[in-house]
């Protein structure tokens, strides 16, 4: 704890930064300084652990918020430009990252396309041979829990409750082979493809947690199955401690309708038996300071 004064930060606050024994999971509501807590423990690893920025990721969920983080985190280093070696980004842009240099690995072509959710729509229209939008926006968001919880078309058919499950359940597995046909990708495919990437191909699943040292994730009680998972397959492997700083709110998960669950939170524990569970739980919004 001697760094504590110098970061400025109660107690609990600089043991979560100071933390580097294993996988850590701060439990922190709103104004509790949390993010303060993930650009000060950057930045101590950097400054006071001798870490190459280059092996460093923080993931967030907006391009905003990644942004913000690395101004703040440049802010705090003896050299700001080191803040530019960071991977600060949101989950699906380390996953376009991934996918750009690994294509060949899931049978894609180096140039392959990124379609946007008008292309998608007008895709699930042809395929569902409808106009309807409602309609088309339900299949969709179908699709999207499918890839996101990591269910490939052959099991939704299976598990189908009804005949309109069955029916969009058949419609994802033209979807995906259709996409593949194209050499394109939609924005659930920027995270579930890395996945199925990592869990088939252990040389490529190697190398790059070779690159990654350690991973701070900001607001993690919003991550889907499919984003916990590729976490999982990053920070873990043969001979490989774990060394992540998840920081989560267990009372929000505001990307629920996008498969978020705060399950993800109890499961950090299952799955990480020595996690180490630091609570910030003074509100400096409430107080004046």
């Amino acid at each position: 704890m001697s760094n504590a004064p110098k970061f400025g930060l109660n107690v609990p606050q600089s043991e979560a930064v100071v933390y580097l024994d294993g996988p850590c999971l701060v439990l922190a509501g709103a104004g509790s300084g949390k993010t303060r807590v993930i650009t000060q423990k950057i930045a101590h690893l950097i400054e006071d652990r001798g870490y190459d920025p280059r092996t460093i990721a923080a993931l967030t969920f907006t391009n905003k918020a990644a942004l913000e983080m690395q101004e703040r985190i440049a802010k705090l280093l003896k050299q700001p430009r080191q803040a530019k070696q960071l991977t600060v980004s949101t989950f699906h842009s380390l996953g376009v990252k991934i996918l750009r240099q690994e294509a060949a690995g899931v049978g894609l072509k180096d140039r392959f396309s990124i379609m946007d959710s008008d292309d998608c729509f007008a895709l699930v229209s042809d395929l569902a041979i409808t106009t309807d939008k409602q309609l088309v926006r339900q299949i969709q968001n179908s699709i999207s829990l499918w890839k996101n919880g990591l269910v490939d078309p052959e099991v939704a058919i299976k598990q189908a409750k009804d005949e309109d499950e069955a029916q969009a359940a058949r419609i994802y597995r033209s979807y995906v082979a259709t996409l593949a046909a194209y050499q394109a990708v939609d924005f659930d495919d920027l995270i579930r493809l890395p996945v199925e990437l990592f869990r088939n191909n252990d040389p490529i699943r190697d190398k790059w947690q070779r690159r990654l040292r350690y991973l701070l994730m900001d607001e993690y009680q919003d991550t889907n199955t499919c984003q916990y998972e590729l976490v999982k397959l990053m920070v873990t492997g043969i001979g490989k401690k774990p060394m992540f700083t998840a920081v989560g709110d267990d009372d929000q998960a505001i990307y629920a309708w996008r498969g978020a669950s705060v399950e993800n939170l109890k499961t950090l524990g299952e799955d990480f038996p020595d996690l180490k569970v630091i609570k910030l739980e003074q509100n400096y919004r409430s107080t004046t300071r």
